[in-house]
């Protein structure tokens, strides 16, 4: 790991990542899916069978916890960022959309950490800026956040899945793409990262809740994000999942294409 991260007792390393339990009672765990790229996942039985929702951390000069949470877990959160830096030490707060699992702890981040602010779409300031304690910094389309020795590149989706402020952080050093609620997963336990299908979960999940806005332009949003080539992908709910990102995304987006012409 990089300078300046703080390392404790009770890490495992594992093909070359590093992986923690951070909270035995919870489940919560904080696991390296890439070079200085973090996934914290806390399981939760709010759906029959479990749910996860997993935050991810980008250290560099500047670090970068792309969502914050729920509001009350905001101490395991916390708790999981300490195995790697100073929570403090957070400079950016990133927003994929203006939702309670995305941002329902700013404001306790922003009460520990004084540098830090938060990050969303041009759009999702007239949320955030309501809410927040610190004004957000707005990201336009295309436009990149340089946090040291790497750049995110911001990519605007609106409604994709959903939220017409929605859009995600592509980290251009390693090709993750933060992508929010897309390949949302059912079910509490998740390897950190797969090659496994997650379309096949993902989609049987939207039979039974779907949670896509269907606008007339999600073909050309997942043919924006599958342009960017991404190699690995963080979801927010099970597993993220290493490959040819391109080609899952746009096998996506016929799924969700097909599903909404059959609707109407």
């Amino acid at each position: 790991m990089g300078g300046g991260i703080v390392t404790l007792p009770g890490w495992i390393q594992s093909e070359g990542s590093l992986r923690m339990i951070t909270n035995a009672h919870t489940k919560t765990r904080i696991d390296e899916i890439e070079a200085g790229i973090y996934r914290i996942s806390t399981p939760v039985d709010i759906l029959p069978g479990g749910f996860t929702f997993n935050q991810f951390l980008v250290v560099d000069e500047a670090p970068l916890l792309f969502h914050t949470g729920l509001r009350r877990m905001f101490p395991l959160v916390k708790e999981a960022i300490e195995k790697i830096i100073p929570v403090n030490k957070l400079r950016y707060l990133g927003i994929s959309h203006f939702e309670a699992d995305e941002s329902g702890a700013v404001n306790e981040f922003l009460a520990i950490a004084p540098e830090a602010v938060p990050v969303c779409s041009q759009i999702g300031t007239y949320s955030v800026n309501d809410v927040a304690d610190r004004p957000a910094h707005a990201m336009s389309g295309g436009e990149d956040l340089n946090l040291g020795e790497r750049s995110l590149k911001w990519l605007d989706v609106p409604h994709l899945p959903h939220g017409w402020d929605c859009g995600y952080f592509l980290d251009r050093k390693t090709g993750t793409l933060l992508c929010g609620d897309l390949f949302t997963q059912p079910g509490a336990e998740h390897e950190p990262v797969t090659e496994s299908d997650i379309l096949g979960p993902s989609e049987a999940m939207r039979a039974n809740l779907d949670y896509y806005a269907h606008s007339i332009h999600t073909r050309g949003l997942f043919e924006r994000l599958a342009a960017e080539k991404p190699r690995m992908l963080a979801c927010m709910h099970g597993s993220s999942w290493r490959g040819d990102g391109a080609a899952l995304l746009m096998e996506l987006a016929g799924q969700v294409e097909g599903s909404a012409i059959a609707v109407r």
